[in-house]
């Protein structure tokens, strides 16, 4: 009896194990990040009151978005007038496609010490 009890004890714990195993190994497997990269590749983040990156380069017919990450409103606002956000809560997004080549430069109209630039080719 008492080989049976251990050897079902001994069976437990191997199928315990192996769960355990199973499960960290689908929870820790690395997954391809490449369509979330591909998904920021043209956002711009508002984040400790500056536009990060302050520069992006983009190809004519891409959409930017600019999402704000700061406890703070802002906007994004074109020197020339071309495009316009309202106020952006945190969490809040605005998008803007780029159809032309140039360089597109734009302030936070709240916070006009943050700058940044659109260069489209």
């Amino acid at each position: 009896m008492r080989k049976f009890i251990a050897r079902a004890s001994a069976t437990a714990l191997f199928i315990a194990f192996a769960s355990v195993t199973a499960l960290f190994t689908v929870f820790t497997s690395a997954a391809p990040l490449a369509p979330l990269a591909a998904e920021n590749a043209n956002t711009i983040v508002m984040k400790n009151f500056d536009f990060a990156p302050m520069t992006l380069t983009v190809k004519a017919g891409t959409t930017v978005t600019w999402k704000n990450t700061d406890g703070e409103p802002h906007t994004v606002t074109s020197d020339t007038g071309l495009f316009r956000s309202g106020g952006l809560d945190q969490d809040d997004k605005f998008s803007f496609k780029f159809d032309k080549p140039g360089t597109y430069k734009y302030v936070c109209s709240i916070h006009p010490k943050m700058t940044g630039t659109v260069i489209v080719q």
